[in-house]
């Protein structure tokens, strides 16, 4: 095994964090941002990339770096190992409310495809990398862009999904047709294309963009009910815009309101 061994437990129902085991000399890397906390004896060290090619000087570590900054993700990450004589734990917790998921590398021939923000932290020894997509359409239009990210290695990766979480395994030649900002992830026997809606009352009024994704097996394909982005793009929509008026403002309704918000002051 070329990764390190990690014992974990996740812990909690909708806004979960995952526990992760370490025994001396083993770490984990993990997203900038995601730590929550560690035992002491337990270090901290930010490195280029993901730590996969330390070993290969200054170009693997570039190389590996340089793609991360492809897929948009930060240049660095941090390293916690186990530097003391027990076992030790070290904690990551979830961006936003929704699901994390073990992904064993060693179980699905050693790679495993996500979006870019999916990535919650992995064993050390696990690379993250980027898929290039092959097809310009699914580049243009499947909502993540020319690159996916790719997790290689035959130890323990840590991804999070968006509210509920389904998991559907595809049988040969089974396709189901996903809205595209709702995948998290899929193995990699699985193909990926992007489809037009097609109709023109559809395309017009029909509120769910103008592409899905089709995805065929045979393979294991990871669903979120809630992507990110859905859930910003409505938070913003009832955010109240800078100079204008309060809600409701002059109506009946608008004077309850505020009222029951305790509002009005006298």
């Amino acid at each position: 095994m070329n990764t390190h061994e990690i014992d974990y437990r996740i812990h909690g129902e909708e806004m979960q964090f995952v526990a992760i085991e370490l025994d001396p000399q083993e770490a984990v890397v993990a997203e900038s941002g995601s730590f929550m906390m560690m035992e002491a004896g337990i270090a901290m060290e930010t490195i280029f990339g993901d730590g996969s090619n330390q070993d290969e000087g200054i170009l693997g570590k570039l190389f590996s770096a340089g793609k991360r900054l492809l897929t948009g993700e930060s240049l660095f990450m941090t390293v916690f190992s186990n530097t003391g004589t027990g076992k030790k734990k070290v904690s990551f917790a979830a961006p936003y409310p929704g699901k994390i998921i073990p992904i064993d590398l060693s179980l699905l021939k050693d790679k495993f495809i996500c979006q870019k923000d999916a990535f919650l932290c992995a064993a050390k020894g696990v690379s993250i990398g980027i898929e290039f997509s092959k097809k310009l359409g699914r580049g243009l239009f499947g909502g993540e862009g020319f690159i996916m990210q790719k997790l290689e290695g035959d130890g323990m990766a840590f991804v999070h999904a968006g509210g509920n979480l389904y998991k559907k395994e595809l049988a040969v030649g089974e396709v189901l047709k996903v809205d595209t900002g709702c995948i998290i992830g899929f193995t990699r026997d699985i193909s990926y294309d992007i489809e037009f809606v097609g109709g023109i009352k559809n395309t017009l009024f029909g509120g769910e963009g103008l592409f899905f994704a089709s995805l065929r097996g045979p393979g294991t394909v990871y669903i979120q009910s809630l992507p990110f982005s859905r859930l910003a793009g409505r938070v913003l929509a009832l955010a109240p815009k800078t100079g204008s008026a309060k809600r409701g403002e002059g109506s009946l309704l608008g004077g309850i309101g505020d009222l029951l918000d305790g509002d009005n002051r006298i």
